[in-house]
């Protein structure tokens, strides 16, 4: 379950947030994940739950925006919605996409609450 890893490394971005701009805790973390990310998102939550005991995200409330995919098709030269990888474009058929959205994991926003 690499979901586990993905959630360390939110924690330690999240932490070196705050060594940059002191805070004491997070009240709210907001993450997106691309339904083409290849992230499970509830595992991924029950990671970052599982990490948070006594560090910065105690008690947070974690919000995860699940964009959806967006590929350009190079068949029929558009850019289309693609709900997973593998899957053909919806307007042509054809397999040969690039994609270029929903691909991404990041947090978007914390909220922070000061010592």
């Amino acid at each position: 379950m690499h979901e586990v890893s993905l959630a360390g490394g939110i924690l330690a971005a999240v932490e070196d947030a705050a060594r940059k701009d002191p805070f004491a805790r997070v009240s709210r973390l907001r993450l997106e994940a691309g339904k083409l990310a290849g992230v499970e998102v509830e595992a991924l939550r029950f990671a970052l739950e599982a990490l948070a005991p006594g560090s910065l995200l105690a008690g947070a409330h974690i919000e995860i925006e699940q964009p959806d995919g967006q590929a350009w098709c190079l068949d029929c030269a558009s850019n289309v919605p693609l709900l997973q990888r593998g899957a053909p474009c919806p307007q042509c058929g054809g397999f040969w996409l690039q994609a270029n959205g929903g691909t991404e994991l990041r947090i978007l926003d914390l909220q922070v609450e000061d010592h």
